[in-house]
């Protein structure tokens, strides 16, 4: 499979292990996500506020698609504790169709309970 296939690789972070797993719970319950990966004991260096930051974060790594990744980053602008969220979505451009599949099918919004 080469080329778009529709599914998006989102990367974020959160500022506690906490944090992440409750965001990454709702976007896996609101179906915006089909899954959400936690690694926790990242350390961040930053400039936040005129002044470099180093902290601990958890990165979180949502798999989703390009639908619903509009929705996604509404809920985690909404829900996330940071003024300024870090999320990037990058093209997913290929692999196990199989996988692909199965992203797509648990972020279809028409099952939303």
């Amino acid at each position: 499979m080469n080329g778009d296939t529709n599914c998006r690789w989102v990367y974020m972070t959160a500022g506690s292990l906490e944090s992440a797993r409750e965001l990454g719970r709702l976007l896996v319950e609101r179906r915006l996500a089909a899954c959400v990966n936690l690694l926790p004991g990242m350390r961040s260096l930053y400039r936040w506020e005129g002044k470099v930051a180093e902290d601990e974060e958890v990165v979180m790594i949502a798999k989703t698609t390009a639908e619903r990744l509009p929705d996604l980053k509404a809920t985690v602008a909404e829900a996330h504790p940071y003024d300024c969220p870090c999320l990037l979505a990058l093209p997913v451009t290929d692999g196990l169709p199989e996988f692909l599949d199965w992203i797509r099918s648990e972020t279809f919004p028409e099952r939303e309970a």
